[in-house]
């Protein structure tokens, strides 16, 4: 046998088993929608289920594509329509006009999705927060649960299940008999075997028996006026009379008759959506294989649509029957064609025999699929404070769902998503990361003496990472939690490279925060303004409009980026607590670098006759990364940056050094090649002194090079411990 051979015979046996799933919960599904308008319709309902189970077994995987997906009439389907049906009898509409009505519904729920599709709305659906989804699922849950009751315990027409629960002289004790061993089979089945589906056992379990208890009741054993078993359906005698008498119920629905159905409609198309591309998610987790979630609701819509013109019932991708089919061997389109084939050889050649099947055994079917579409893990939730609010949103699903209906539920759903939305807005800070001066420094390095200033009154000045949604639900929190810090830091720096947008309530807060430090001397900031955001908002020019900054540079101080915001606030703190900040216009002499300073006259007059002077102009390069030298530099006067090339031409700035530091001391103590730029930023004027002529002094006078290499060693701790403090305070937060 060849693989190709092989591989179809796979896709034989993963459509069959698919298809003895799908089937008997496609006659269920429509068992339930129509023998809601009236019980002498529940054979009708058990044709319309098996049409709509090889109409969307055919169409689905011709026009949506996604390999070993399976197709049929679902349970969403069946609680919108059943529920709609329930409106429409209350209204006293004629069995004739509640079909077509119905038929309405379906058809526009199918040119929905395919409207979802074509829209690319497949990501958009998929973003309805989970809690909402199970909430409804568990609603309809309930609802198919509640609706089967009756039908289990074969209730009269007109008794209530409350009422004929507490009767028990009209229940039918051979439904429920039938009834109770489909579910015993079906919850027990998995345990025996998984090579056939529960669902099949479990009917075969319930209509054997039915016929059992006929040896010992003869009447049973009448398909005439027998409530008890689907019967007669009539209506598959004539197919071309179905789909001709569709279209004909259709052409009499009236522009009034659109408002009956729209909602429902929505709600049927939504969830017939979520419930495919859930199926999907799952299908991909199996297969290893991705699927296009707009292609397959286009499909979705498309099978949908021809099941409404065959006279069936919509449906969905369900998980139940694609997971059997990956299980037995499915893996491509053609195993959903053959699954539809063969539920159409089912109704060719198996008519008859369905009107024998126990409506009690499908009621145990409904029961069993209702009772595991129900989360029951919601009840978890309770446990933990956090998770609580999500089991209200479930709770408040499950309830508005059974007290008011299926489309007030999704109405309440999409209400309770937007709050979810918000909620988690914010319960996430926007604030990311916080430090002050102390943990956090410029890449400016600053003389020893100026290290100690802002080691001692860092905490005046605070710098800010901010993230996400800045909005009415996130900024307000975003105050309280600096309120603290507008009382003690007079300069507020907030870095916004990673803010998403922006509104009118957030920009009142840095208003209101600026006025706060102003009245104290200081000042709130803003660094690396992003111009171009998903959002398409550009948060300078909204800042800009609406007057929290001006265009001749008044409001708040906004750098390009946030090093030199950090430079200008340690600049501030100097300036107030006496630190050298303007440098001396005239270039130092040897003895007033800080490497050397409280050095002896004789060691100054020593390292001259070593050091030379070199003046470079703005722009020009000291030195090159991967230069030889063993040179240390000492800025007399001016400024210079150290920058790191990287691929393409850039580079990453590390360090700016300026008048009376130092620089390349890594090469002067160890002779490797240079790992760095260092670029004139203003003309500078330096002193260089080379290891090699040092060393001979060090010959002479042993104490010089002690001296020596103690000062560039102390300066180097301080700068390893300032950059420890910053990793700190970068994976504190």
């Amino acid at each position: 046998m060849t693989i190709k051979t092989a591989g179809f015979i796979n896709e034989i046996w993963g459509g069959l088993a698919a298809m003895l799933v799908a089937l008997p919960s496609s006659i269920a599904f429509g068992v339930l929608v129509y023998s809601v308008i009236s019980p002498q319709m529940v054979g009708e309902g058990a044709f319309v289920g098996m049409i709509g189970a090889a109409a969307m077994g055919l169409a689905a995987p011709l026009f949506g594509r996604t390999p070993a997906l399976i197709s049929a009439p679902c349970a969403p389907a069946a609680a919108i329509l059943s529920g709609l049906a329930i409106e429409l009898v209350d209204h006293g509409m004629d069995a004739h006009r509640i079909t077509g009505l119905l038929a309405l519904t379906a058809l526009l729920a199918g040119f929905l999705q395919v409207l979802y599709g074509l829209l690319k709305g497949g990501r958009l659906i998929k973003f309805i927060p989970f809690p909402v989804v199970s909430g409804y699922l568990s609603g309809v849950g309930v609802i198919i649960a509640l609706g089967q009751m009756p039908k289990l315990l074969g209730l009269p027409k007109g008794i209530e299940l409350g009422q004929g629960i507490l009767s028990p002289d009209v229940w039918q004790w051979p439904g429920i008999a039938v009834g109770l061993i489909t579910i015993f089979v079906m919850l027990t089945a998995p345990r025996i075997t998984q090579k056939i589906p529960a669902a099949i056992m479990g009917l075969i379990a319930g209509i054997a028996g039915y016929f059992m208890l006929g040896l010992f009741a003869p009447s049973l054993l009448s398909l005439e006026a027998n409530p008890l078993v689907i019967g007669s359906m009539g209506v598959s005698a004539s197919f071309l009379e179905t789909v001709s008498g569709r279209f004909q119920s259709v052409l009499e629905i009236q522009a009034e008759d659109l408002r009956l159905v729209a909602y429902s409609a929505m709600a049927l198309s939504a969830l017939l959506s979520i419930d495919t591309l859930k199926t999907c998610v799952v299908l991909d987790a199996l297969t290893k294989n991705r699927h296009d979630s707009n292609r397959e609701l286009l499909g979705q819509g498309m099978a949908n649509l021809v099941s409404f013109i065959s006279g069936g019932m919509p449906g969905a991708g369900t998980m139940g029957p694609t997971l059997v089919n990956v299980t037995s061997g499915g893996r491509k389109t053609q195993s959903g064609l053959i699954e539809g084939g063969l539920v159409v050889l089912a109704i060719l050649a198996l008519s008859p025999l369905i009107a024998w099947v126990p409506i009690g055994a499908l009621a145990g079917i409904m029961l069993v699929v209702a009772f595991r579409m129900f989360d029951w893990h919601a009840f978890r939730l309770l446990k933990h404070k956090d998770t609580r609010f999500d089991f209200a949103v479930i709770a408040t699903v499950v309830i508005v769902a059974e007290t008011v209906g299926l489309i007030a539920a999704s109405a309440t759903g999409i209400g309770l998503a937007i709050l979810l939305f918000i909620r988690d807005q914010i319960r996430s800070s926007v604030l990311r990361r916080r430090a002050s001066l102390k943990e956090v420094t410029s890449k400016t390095h600053r003389l020893e003496s100026e290290y100690a200033i802002l080691k001692e009154r860092g905490d005046e000045a605070g710098i800010y990472e901010l993230q996400g949604n800045l909005f009415f639900g996130t900024t307000d929190h975003l105050f309280s939690e600096l309120e603290a810090d507008l009382g003690i830091r007079k300069w507020l720096l907030f870095d916004m490279r990673r803010v998403r947008s922006l509104d009118y309530t957030a920009t009142h807060l840095f208003s209101l925060m600026e006025d706060r430090l102003a009245a104290r001397g200081g000042e709130l900031m803003f660094s690396g303004m992003p111009s171009s955001l998903p959002s398409r908002q550009d948060l300078q020019h909204y800042m800009l409009d609406v007057g929290l900054i001006d265009e001749n540079g008044g409001g708040i101080r906004i750098f390009e980026t946030r090093d030199e915001g950090l430079e200008w606030m340690e600049n501030r703190i100097l300036e107030v607590h006496g630190g050298v900040v303007k440098r001396e216009e005239h270039a130092l002499d040897l003895k007033e670098i800080e490497l050397l300073r409280e050095t002896d006259e004789v060691t100054i007059d020593a390292l001259r006759q070593s050091a030379h002077e070199r003046s470079v102009r703005a722009g020009e390069k000291i030195f090159s990364a991967g230069d030889s030298g063993d040179e240390i530099f000492l800025i007399r006067r001016g400024i210079v940056r150290i920058l790191l090339p990287l691929h393409g031409g850039k580079y990453h700035h590390l360090a700016t050094f300026g008048q009376g530091d130092y620089f390349g001391e890594m090469a002067f103590l160890d002779h490797h090649q240079r790992s760095a730029d260092a670029i004139a930023k203003i003309d500078c004027d330096l002193y260089v002194l080379s290891r090699k002529e040092f060393n001979a002094q060090v010959y002479n006078d042993a104490v010089l090079g002690v001296r020596i290499f103690a000062r560039i060693a102390s300066a180097i701790s301080l700068r390893l411990r300032q950059t420890d403090s910053e990793l700190c305070a970068i994976e504190d937060r």
